[in-house]
């Protein structure tokens, strides 16, 4: 035994233990983080309420925004899916994270739908107010 260690050693029972080493504790940190975060994932009960929302969010996008937000109601649908896939494997918090991104997406498609519409809208008006001005003008002329 090397005389200097023994100033640094802790008796414990019959015994000289030496404290752990900065490696030691750092090893022992990532393992107690580990557990902790597996436990941590293991916790996750089935997100069946934000299923059924995203669920509903997505059919409900579907419907209007169909043709206007096509991108967005395929990417709410693929991750809905995913969502599906990972409940199924009870991976619940993989089935957490993609059934709020889905309901994001088809919030999107909703919120991307109504602009394609009232910029259709805001087409017509203007048209209109063009031509009134053109009648307007014409009769002013006779």
């Amino acid at each position: 035994m090397d005389p200097s260690n023994r100033d640094r050693m802790t008796v414990v029972g019959d015994s000289l233990v030496t404290p752990p080493q900065p490696l030691m504790r750092v090893a022992l940190g990532a393992l107690t983080a580990a557990a902790l975060f597996t436990a941590a994932c293991s916790s996750v009960p089935p997100p069946r309420e934000q299923m059924a929302v995203s669920r509903s969010a997505v059919e409900r996008a579907s419907g209007p925004a169909g043709s206007e937000a096509a991108v967005e109601i395929a990417a709410a649908r693929d991750k809905m899916e995913r969502a599906n896939l990972a409940m199924g494997r009870e991976d619940y918090l993989s089935a957490l994270f993609l059934a709020e991104e889905a309901e994001a997406d088809a919030n999107l498609a909703e919120a991307k739908a109504r602009s394609v519409r009232a910029a259709g809208a805001l087409q017509e008006v203007r048209e209109s107010i063009r031509m009134l001005r053109e009648e307007t003008s014409r009769r002013a002329r006779l």
